[in-house]
Order: structure tokens, then C-alpha cells, then sequence
């Protein structure tokens, strides 16, 4: 029996991303259920919240799934708690509009949605394109901003990222419990893409937040390249190369405090 999958992100129901992954993931004859924000819920790491009317959750029927008034890690829980029908076997996020690389995964409802789900005890996957470059940013305020048309975020190479997804579900279903993989695909087109890499975590993400204006009763950020040096065995080094890379996550450990 083919295992039954939950496709969430955090870019919304309507991105140009998670119709190509759960495209792909039916394709491939995985039983395969949508289920992500009506709105755009990117940075929302694993937030849980959602609208309600009259103690109810807002769920509305798309031809993709289900869109959902609430962040991608409370429509997991959902999922998993059986909202969408039986309870997946996997938990696919993605795919996001943005690597989502380095140690700013914590702050990503991309990758915040697949660890809730692993928390909970299922496998996931967080599935991200790397659109950062030359022809997707513009500047503002000194640095680059990842800003698509609608027209250009069709044009990406969606389906490059949910083949390297497909392709991943059998090393996912063998992984060890409570196990996360993180995949960056770059931009490009697959006879492009110079394989799959397993990588490290860079120590910074690829682009960072910074204080533009400060002022009475308010303040203004932008988001900007990192400018940090790319470390090989990392992440966002092999994206520069052209490679796909894959990183295990864990959602909680413990380590041993000396003296307490």
C-alpha cells in the first residue's frame, strides 16, 4: 500500500511550489493529501495558531486541498490528528519559495511544519528552491530582497525541486525516527543540477535581517544578503556550486550540562 502523505508550506495554498510537489508526489502514486495557510505564513517556524469562528478552525476546500486560516506546524498537528482524513505516513513541506539553508531554518514554517511533524512522531521532508539570485532580487535599503511576479515565480524550476523529493522518500522512509530532511534545490533546470549533496548546516542563512530606521514609536528592518563567507561541506556553499543538498534534522535533543 502506498504511503499516504501530507503536503503543507508556508507560502500559501496558491503558491506556484506545492502544486508542483503534490503534481509530483501523485505522480509518483503516493496517496497524497493539501493542506496549507489560505495566506502567506512564511517565517512562522513552528507557531501554532489559527483563525477561529465560534471555536471552529476556518477550512476551506481548494480543487489542490484544504486552506487553512492557521500556521503550516498547527495544520500538521491537524493532519496528524486526522482533519484530513486517515493520518499521513509523512509530512512533505514545501516547496518553499527560498532556500531555506543554515541555521535560519529556525525560523522557517517550512522546516517548522516538518519538525512538529517528526516531534509528533512522523517522518518529514521540508523541501525548498533556491530563487536567490541575479534575476529574482532587487535591492532595497542596500541589499537583496527576493521579490517574484506571478509570472516569474511560474517560470522557476518547481518541478527540478519536487523530482529531487520524489526521489528522496525512499532514504526518508528509512530514516531513524524523529528525523527531518532539509532539501535545497537550486534554481535550475535538472539536466542542470549537478547531483544531490549531504551537507552541514551553514552557521548563518542566506540572507539576514537588518535595522534600517529607528524612530519614535516605531522601527523599520529589510532583509539582506549575508555577505558571509561560504564554508565547504555546508549547505549553502554546494547550493553556489550546483547542487541539491540534503541536511537530517533533529526537532528536540538533551545534552549533559556539567554541574547540574
Amino acid at each position: 500500500m502506498s504511503p499516504r502523505v501530507l503536503v503543507t508550506n508556508d507560502d500559501g495554498i496558491d503558491a506556484a511550489g506545492i502544486r508542483a510537489l503534490a503534481g509530483a508526489l501523485r505522480a509518483a502514486g503516493f496517496d497524497t493529501v493539501v493542506a496549507a495557510p489560505n495566506i502567506d505564513a512564511s517565517g512562522t517556524s513552528a507557531a501554532l495558531n489559527a483563525t477561529e469562528e465560534d471555536g471552529r478552525v476556518v477550512i476551506e476546500e481548494r480543487d489542490l486541498g484544504y486552506a487553512i486560516a492557521g500556521s503550516p506546524a498547527y495544520i500538521t498537528l491537524l493532519g496528524l490528528h486526522g482533519a484530513f482524513g486517515p493520518a499521513p505516513d509523512l509530512v512533505v513541506s514545501g516547496i518553499n519559495r527560498g532556500a531555506n539553508a543554515g541555521r535560519a531554518v529556525l525560523h522557517s514554517g517550512t522546516v517548522g511544519a516538518a519538525l512538529t511533524a517528526s516531534a509528533a512522531g512522523c517522518r518529514a521532508m521540508a523541501v525548498s528552491l533556491d530563487i536567490l539570485s541575479p534575476a529574482a532580487a532587487t535591492t532595497a535599503s542596500g541589499g537583496a530582497v527576493m521579490t517574484l511576479s506571478k509570472e516569474d515565480e511560474e517560470r522557476r524550476n518547481w518541478g527540478t525541486a519536487a523530482a529531487t523529493a520524489v526521489d528522496l522518500v525512499d532514504a526518508l522512509l528509512a530514516a531513524p525516527e524523529a528525523v527531518v530532511l532539509n532539501v535545497n534545490v537550486p534554481d535550475l533546470p535538472a539536466d542542470r543540477l549537478r547531483g544531490l549533496r549531504r551537507a552541514g548546516l551553514a552557521a548563518f542563512g542566506q540572507v539576514q535581517m537588518t535595522v534600517v530606521e529607528t524612530g519614535q514609536g516605531f522601527v523599520r528592518t529589510a532583509l539582506e544578503e549575508s555577505g558571509e563567507r561560504l564554508v565547504p561541506g555546508t549547505d549553502l556553499a554546494a547550493l553556489a556550486e550546483g547542487y541539491a543538498t540534503v541536511t537530517a534534522l533533529r526537532a528536540l535533543s538533551e545534552v549533559d550540562l556539567p554541574g547540574i
